[in-house]
């Protein structure tokens, strides 16, 4: 898979979606469906929105005992998605056996990745809420490691952490990266953000963006913009 942007349809129903989608006319773009509106309408929406040919990232940052993640990621791989994602935070162990069950018995599966910290978490929260006392940079450069260690093929972290990722994990480890805001833009709950142009002079493989694309005027011209300052050139 190439570098690609990806927007994260936080949206409560179909219905808004499929509102949103058809502004996008002939255009497919690479969709992110999250917890929302996975819960709200189910695996079908899912297998709704790859017939109508998007590439699609499942945003359920499962997070469990090995046996209980193993299982739910064999029943998530029938769907065919092409990126789907874990904590780090679940341990080794954890990220194996999702490795394993997200395989299918022919060896195929999506790209499997872990989230090392969310971009809402500032290093303050993360030591006084989680009382984790190493730096939010160890941290997440630790995660990523035991991510690869597991065998996955990349981490979610914040853009300002992409580069950082490729030294320690190498250029081939995927870095997902959401926060990401036009310049002037509002940053919303996410304290870690750049723009699609800084994310891509960082090294981020995708980005994931919501708010600026989904809650713009013009929705395909928000989508474009960003598509050209994160792909353009390349």
């Amino acid at each position: 898979m190439s570098k690609d942007v990806i927007i994260a349809c936080d949206f409560s129903s179909k219905k808004a979606l499929m509102n949103f989608i058809e502004k996008f006319e002939k255009e497919r773009p690479f969709l992110k469906i999250g917890m929302e509106l996975y819960y709200s309408e189910g695996p079908q929406i899912v297998r709704e929105l790859k017939d109508r040919g998007h590439k699609i990232f499942l945003d359920l940052k499962l997070h469990d005992i090995p046996n209980t993640v193993k299982k739910s990621l064999s029943v998530l791989s029938n769907l065919d998605v092409d990126l789907c994602n874990i904590h780090a935070s679940g341990t080794t162990p954890m990220m194996k056996a999702a490795l394993e069950g997200f395989t299918k018995e022919s060896g195929q599966r999506g790209l499997l990745i872990a989230v090392t910290q969310l971009t809402s978490t500032s290093e303050e929260t993360m030591k006084e809420d989680l009382l984790i006392e190493k730096s939010l940079d160890e941290t997440v450069m630790h995660y990523a490691s035991k991510t690869k260690e597991a065998g996955l093929d990349g981490v979610v972290c914040s853009p300002l952490e992409a580069r950082k990722v490729k030294e320690v994990c190498g250029e081939n480890f995927l870095t997902i990266t959401p926060g990401i805001r036009f310049a002037g833009g509002d940053k919303g709950d996410q304290v870690r953000v750049t723009t699609p142009k800084k994310a891509k002079e960082l090294g981020s493989d995708y980005i994931v963006v919501g708010r600026s694309i989904t809650g713009a005027e013009n929705p395909l011209e928000a989508y474009r913009k960003c598509v050209n300052e994160f792909l353009g050139g390349m």
